[in-house]
């Protein structure tokens, strides 16, 4: 793998976990702050797919160690919360990362696509803030990428968590804070 000296600076938009069924603890509480995100992400995946911008989703799998990304993109439309999924539904040419726990680097082939790739920035969106996107934050910073994260393009269950995770994100991990219109995808 390259060091982060050798890195280039091409950038990838990464999902997190917004392929969901909502049919989890705390869902009542997160489903409001998603269905508040899915129109700015739905913007964002389609700036990023126009410019040319690889996007990524790494989603849970939620204990199905049989199934594939279809399969979970299948399922969570064949839920009630399917209008959460329809707008921001990966298509042909986006990549998928299947992930077991809360960072999306954890033992996932998460880092080398972005090696192969030659992603040196990330941009995080998705849910759930004080959790996933937070853990997937530190670990994009101790492998010395470039984290942006558009503030109105990812969801919490917790509000006053939101904000100290992303306090900490810009503090602690050199992350940029950002709105997603302010987020300018250049043509690779």
């Amino acid at each position: 793998m390259r060091g982060p000296e050798e890195r280039t600076s091409g950038c990838a938009l990464i999902v997190i976990d917004m392929i969901n069924t909502y049919d989890h603890e705390d869902a009542e509480l997160l489903v409001p702050s998603v269905r508040r995100i899915v129109p700015v992400l739905a913007d964002l995946i389609g700036r990023a797919r126009g410019a040319d911008v690889p996007v990524i989703y790494a989603n849970d799998n939620f204990g199905l160690w049989r199934s594939h990304h279809g399969e979970l993109v299948d399922t969570a439309l064949a839920r009630p919360h399917a209008d959460l999924i329809e707008p921001i539904t990966p298509d042909d040419e986006s990549l998928f990362v299947v992930k077991a726990r809360h960072s999306v680097f954890y033992e996932t082939p998460l880092a080398y696509l972005l090696d192969r790739l030659g992603v040196g920035h990330v941009v995080l969106s998705g849910q759930v803030t004080e959790q996933c996107v937070l853990y997937s934050a530190l670990d994009a910073h101790i492998r010395h990428l470039e984290v942006t994260v558009p503030k109105d393009g990812v969801a919490s269950i917790h509000p006053h968590l939101e904000s100290a995770a992303l306090e900490m994100m810009e503090r602690n991990m050199g992350a940029r804070i950002t709105t997603a219109k302010e987020i300018g995808f250049a043509l690779h």
